[in-house]
């Protein structure tokens, strides 16, 4: 996935935005309002069905948006034009920024991880991977969340469930990579970069968690917040790597904003909306579509070859992380006669 936003609450999927999916509470929002007030003018399924495609189609404009940029300006450009979308919304909705330079300290520190390392990440992957794999990749995010939340967040008990869920996930990773054949024909660079990628995600979420909650501003400020200096930082690093491209060709050009305005913008308001309308639970769902799309999109548009271990692979790794998100039932308690 790739909008990933602040977030205060536990258990986040990659991408998620402004609340991740299994959350205990939500940050004081002026977006409160009785959902009567604020009835969406499209029915949620119409909602999710188009969060689903536009970050299932984020990998494909990536590697659209690489044959024309370096990794860093595709980067920068998808940053710039998202913080421009969730700016008018701010504007929008008369949303406050965060007062306290200790919540800027913390926002900068998250968009490090959860915007310009992932995102710069996922571009530089791109360049020797297919677009295929790199969703695939993402899609391990909620394994490396449950694996790290074992050691740094102490509420989190390991469950046989969730450590079953995990063993099956990297089983599905290395059916991806095609372990039984020596990983041939695989790109390790590329590879690893994406798997750093879905790293960073869950990293930035428990930081988040442990520094940000109860911070006083809406989720939409800490998001269009982070996202601004996830912006600023990528324009600090592009010029010492890159040179100022020599045009601007049209489908790359289009393929970068529309990854940031879409996948990197208005994909966070949609899960927004999404979590605010049917819970985080359900909005969390859409997690399992993305790497079908983005496979699908490969295929279908850049023409990427698949073997079959792929989504063989990439099925037992949503299986792996549908274990570790799910939680066991309470048995009810049985009524008295």
């Amino acid at each position: 996935m790739t909008a990933a936003a602040v977030t205060t609450d536990p258990d986040p999927v990659p991408g998620t935005a402004t609340v991740p999916p299994t959350p205990t509470r939500t940050a004081t929002t002026a977006a409160s309002v009785p959902a009567a007030t604020r009835r969406p003018a499209l029915d949620w399924r119409i909602r999710f069905g188009a969060l689903s495609l536009i970050w299932g189609f984020s990998f494909l404009l990536i590697k659209v948006g690489t044959e024309g940029y370096a990794p860093f300006q595709v980067t920068l450009g998808r940053l710039l034009s998202g913080t421009a979308v969730l700016a008018v919304a701010m504007v929008v909705r008369r949303e406050r920024l965060p007062r306290t330079a200790r919540t800027w300290g913390h926002l900068a520190v998250a968009a490090f991880f959860l915007n310009a390392l992932p995102f710069s990440l996922f571009a530089y992957s791109e360049l020797t991977i297919p677009s295929t794999l790199a969703g695939i990749c993402n899609a391990t995010s909620p394994l490396w969340g449950m694996a790290l939340s074992l050691v740094a967040l102490s509420e989190d008990r390991p469950t046989r469930r969730r450590v079953a869920g995990l063993g099956l996930g990297f089983l599905g990773v290395l059916t991806v990579l095609g372990a039984w054949q020596g990983f041939s024909g695989l790109d390790f660079s590329g590879t690893a970069m994406a798997l750093l990628a879905s790293l960073s995600y869950p990293i930035g979420w428990i930081y988040v968690r442990r520094t940000l909650a109860g911070s006083g501003s809406s989720t939409l400020a800490l998001t269009g917040s982070q996202l601004f200096l996830g912006t600023v930082q990528i324009a600090l690093v592009t010029p010492l790597f890159t040179s100022a491209p020599d045009g601007f060709p049209l489908l790359p050009t289009l393929a970068v904003v529309a990854l940031g305005a879409l996948g990197t913008g208005l994909a966070v308001l949609l899960q927004y909306g999404l979590v605010q309308e049917v819970g985080p639970t359900t909005a969390q769902m859409v997690t399992y579509f993305i790497p079908v799309i983005a496979t699908a999109a490969g295929v279908a548009v850049l023409g990427e070859q698949l073997s079959w271990n792929t989504p063989v692979g990439a099925l037992i790794v949503l299986a792996g992380a549908a274990l570790t998100q799910s939680r066991a039932r309470t048995p009810r308690p049985t009524p008295r006669p």
